[in-house]
C-alpha cells in the first residue's frame, strides 16, 4: 500500500520533462536563461503559500547560519534550497518523492550558479537516506500533507538530525471545519492527502522526543495573501510564471478549492521550530 500511495503522489506531481517547461516559460516571460536570477524562478519554485515570505520567516527563527548543513524535506524543485544557500550560505540537501523535480532542481542550481551549495536526491521522507545525525536542520515546508506515517516520518527527522539540532515546519494541517475541498495544489482526492490538526502535530512531535521551541499560526497571513492572489488570476487570467506551470491542467480549480478550504477553515497554516 505504501507503494501504491506514492506512486499516486507522485504521479500528482509529475510532468513529463518538467525542467524544459520551466525553461520555456522563463523563455516566454522575456527572462535570459543565460543570467537566470533567484528572483526570476521565485514565481514557480516558492510552492507554498506566502512564498519567500514565509521562507524567510522561518529561517530568521532558526537563526541560519553558513556552518550550518540543512536536509530539505519536500525540496519540490529546488526553491527553498537555493534560497537558504544563497541567503545564508549554507549547505543544503535536498530530498523529493518526484525524481523529475530533483532533476529539475538540479539543472535550476547550476543555471543560478548554486549547484557547490546545494544537491537533491529523489527519496522517501519516511525512510531518509542518510546517516544518523548527520543534519544541523532538517526543513519542511508544505510536505507531510502527502506523507501518511507521520509518526516514522517525525522519528526519522530526529534520527538524522545531530543533538540541539532543530526541526523547521511550515505546513498545512486540518482546520476546524471539514472537509477538505479537492482538488488542491498537493493532491487531487483525499487519497493521497494526509493532513493532521495542530494537536496531533503536538502530539507526534514530542513522542518523537522534540521539544518544540516556537508555534505561530499562520492561517490569517495565509488566507489574506492567497486571496489576494485568487483576485488577481480572476481579473486578469493566469500569469505567465507561477506554479501553475508545473502543476499543469486543472490549476484553476486547485486554486479556487485552495482559496475556499482557507476562507472556511477547512485547513490551517502553522510555523513550528522543535529542537532535539
Amino acid at each position: 500500500m505504501p507503494n501504491q500511495v506514492n506512486e499516486a503522489i507522485e504521479s500528482h506531481y509529475a510532468r513529463q520533462d518538467v525542467g524544459s517547461l520551466i525553461l520555456a516559460a522563463l523563455e516566454g516571460a522575456g527572462k535570459d536563461l543565460h543570467r537566470l536570477t533567484l528572483e526570476d524562478l521565485a514565481p514557480m519554485d516558492a510552492f507554498h503559500l506566502r512564498g519567500r515570505a514565509a521562507t524567510r520567516e522561518l529561517a530568521e527563527i532558526v537563526s541560519l547560519d553558513a556552518s550550518r548543513r540543512v536536509l530539505d524535506v519536500g525540496c519540490g524543485i529546488g526553491g527553498t534550497s537555493r534560497y537558504l544557500a544563497r541567503e545564508y550560505g549554507c549547505r543544503v540537501t535536498g530530498i523529493d518523492l518526484t525524481e523529475e523535480y530533483c532533476r529539475a532542481a538540479a539543472m535550476l542550481s547550476a543555471r543560478v550558479g548554486l549547484e557547490a551549495l546545494t544537491e537533491f536526491r529523489q527519496g522517501d521522507a519516511a525512510h531518509l537516506p542518510f546517516e544518523d545525525e548527520s543534519f544541523d536542520i532538517v526543513w519542511t515546508e508544505h510536505a507531510a500533507m502527502n506523507i501518511p506515517d507521520k509518526s516514522r516520518l517525525y522519528h526519522e527527522i530526529h534520527r538524522v538530525l545531530r543533538p540541539g539540532g532543530s526541526l523547521a515546519i511550515h505546513d498545512v494541517l486540518a482546520g476546524p471545519t471539514s472537509p477538505v475541498l479537492y482538488p488542491t495544489p498537493w493532491a487531487r482526492t483525499s487519497d493521497t492527502s494526509f493532513l493532521i490538526g495542530p494537536g496531533t502535530l503536538r502530539n507526534l512531535l514530542e513522542s518523537a522526543d522534540f521539544t518544540i521551541s516556537v508555534w505561530v499560526d499562520v492561517t490569517e497571513a495565509a488566507r489574506s495573501w492567497f486571496a489576494a492572489q485568487l483576485e488577481k488570476i480572476r481579473k486578469n487570467g493566469l500569469p505567465s510564471l507561477g506554479v501553475h506551470v508545473l502543476m499543469g491542467e486543472g490549476f484553476r480549480a486547485m486554486a479556487e478549492n485552495q482559496g475556499r478550504n482557507l476562507q472556511e477553515g477547512r485547513i490551517a497554516l502553522a510555523q513550528v521550530v522543535a529542537r532535539k
